[in-house]
This record gives C-alpha cells, sequence and structure tokens, in this order.
C-alpha cells in the first residue's frame, strides 16, 4: 500500500491553491477569452489553462513521483487513469460558467486520492473567500472552523441542488427536467447554482441537505467527496449503491436516510465513464 503524509500534501497544496486564488480572483472582473469544449456551453477560459498549469508544476516539483489528472491536461488529450498511486485530481476552476458571467459561485479544487480514496481535499472560492478543507480522519473545515452536515432525514424539509450540466443531449436534458417535476412538490426547495464541487460542500457545511448530478468528472467530486464525508455526510451512486468516483454521477446527503429517499425518485442517466480505474 502506499502512503503519504497527509498534512504535508494539504500544507504544500493550500499555498498554492492560495496563489491560484489570486489568479481567479483578479481575472473574474476582466473580460475573459472564452473558448467551448463538448458543447456551446462547456467553456474553457484561460484562467482555467493557467490555474492548472500553476497548480501541477507547483505539485509536481515537491512530488515528483505523484501523478496527476487535471480537467484541462484530459481535454487537451491526457489520460484520465486513477490507480493506487498517489494522485492529484484537480479542477482548476469549477463553475467555469459563473466565472464567465462574473458570478462569484466558482472555485478551485484540489484533491490527494491515493489507493484509489481520498486523502486530502481543498475547495476554494477565491472571490467570496471561502477556504474547505479535510484530511481523510480529521473532520471537514471552512476557514479553520470544523463543519458539519445538517443532519435532516425528512425530504419534506430538504434543500436540494441539482444542475442542468453543459450537456444538450436530449436523454441526458430529459432526465434533468423529470427530476425537477418529481422533486418539485415533495422537497423544501430546489436550487441550480453552477458548481458541483461548491455545491458538495454545502452539503457538508450544512446549508443544503441534498445535491445530485448526473454527467460530471472525477475532477468535479474528487475533494467535495472526502469533505462530505469528514463532514458527516453521505456520498453515493445515484441509483443507491457505493460511490464510484469515475462513474461521472453523484448523490450527496446529510443522511443515509435521506439519500435513500431521494434515490428511489431519481430517474437515472448514466454517461460514458471517465478514463479506467487500474
Amino acid at each position: 500500500m502506499t502512503s503519504v503524509n497527509p498534512q504535508h500534501c494539504l500544507s504544500v497544496a493550500l499555498k498554492l491553491v492560495k496563489e491560484a486564488g489570486e489568479l481567479v480572483r483578479d481575472a473574474i472582473k476582466k473580460k475573459k477569452n472564452v473558448e467551448t469544449k463538448s458543447s456551446v456551453v462547456d467553456l474553457v477560459t484561460e484562467s482555467d489553462k493557467a490555474v492548472e498549469k500553476l497548480l501541477i508544476t507547483g505539485l509536481s516539483g515537491v512530488f515528483p513521483d505523484h501523478k496527476f489528472i487535471g480537467e484541462e491536461s484530459v481535454a487537451a488529450g491526457e489520460k484520465c487513469v486513477l490507480t493506487d498511486e498517489p494522485t492529484w485530481i484537480i479542477d482548476p476552476i469549477d463553475g467555469t460558467m459563473n466565472f464567465v458571467h462574473s458570478f462569484p459561485y466558482t472555485c478551485i479544487s484540489v484533491a490527494l486520492w491515493v489507493n484509489k480514496d481520498a486523502e486530502v481535499g481543498i475547495v476554494y472560492n477565491p472571490v467570496l473567500e471561502q477556504m474547505f478543507t479535510a484530511v481523510k480522519g480529521q473532520g471537514a473545515f471552512l476557514n479553520d472552523e470544523k463543519i458539519s452536515a445538517s443532519g435532516q432525514t425528512d425530504l419534506g424539509q430538504a434543500l436540494v441542488f441539482s444542475e442542468m450540466g453543459t450537456s444538450r443531449d436530449p436523454e441526458k436534458v430529459d432526465t434533468v427536467l423529470t427530476n425537477l417535476t418529481t422533486l418539485i412538490t415533495k422537497v423544501h426547495g430546489i436550487r441550480a447554482m453552477g458548481s458541483c464541487t461548491l455545491n458538495m460542500c454545502h452539503v457538508a457545511l450544512g446549508g443544503v441537505d441534498i445535491c445530485f448530478e448526473f454527467g460530471i468528472h472525477a475532477w468535479d467530486m474528487a475533494a467535495g467527496y472526502l469533505i462530505i464525508k469528514e463532514a458527516g455526510g453521505v456520498v453515493i451512486d445515484t441509483e443507491g449503491g457505493p460511490f464510484d468516483l469515475m462513474r461521472r454521477r453523484v448523490l450527496c446527503a446529510s443522511t443515509q436516510e435521506l439519500a435513500e429517499k431521494i434515490a428511489k425518485l431519481l430517474k437515472q442517466y448514466q454517461p460514458e465513464r471517465d478514463g479506467v480505474s487500474e
């Protein structure tokens, strides 16, 4: 079994994430040079690429043997492979659409997975100065204050975050709309904020009771997964089974009871899996 010093990894990554946050905070106010990827609403900016380069360069300088999965590296043709080796999984800007519109619900997400399990998670919204952190077995924190999931079990009292996503595939769109129609009369409220990673962190914080999404990628979930788990929340597959980082779908809830209640109601959708897990 490969092992790392998670505390050391956290402190190195935190310094780099704060540095990257300055880039994002500065760039969000300015005009962006925007390109599209898989669809007209799947966006990438110069800032996404600059942040990812800063993080990978900085981390590989300290941890030359570690592997990387980065959103923009994969978009540029790198393989998305999760092994037992220490692997940094990076989303340089989650909520790129929000970033392009200067809407401050956007974040940098960095996770370290070892032996296919999360050891360190960092999610930073540099515009609102929210730094979510977790180390396996040590709890979850927002700006160094311990956080915990709400403990909600009543679906009728649950605030739910759901997303439209960046796919215009008719089956995916139908799934999203069907689920909204099903849930709207059964839950306390539904919101779509535009960042899977931050949605997960708000479940950990206790402000949101459920979030779910289809079509996201490993880098959208890798840090949020640990932050929720360490806050006492639940992360499972949308159908109710065990969570699979490479399966491109996730259901998070304050409690197992609530997670199971909503899993039974959801129309399912299975996107093509992320890369390979060896």
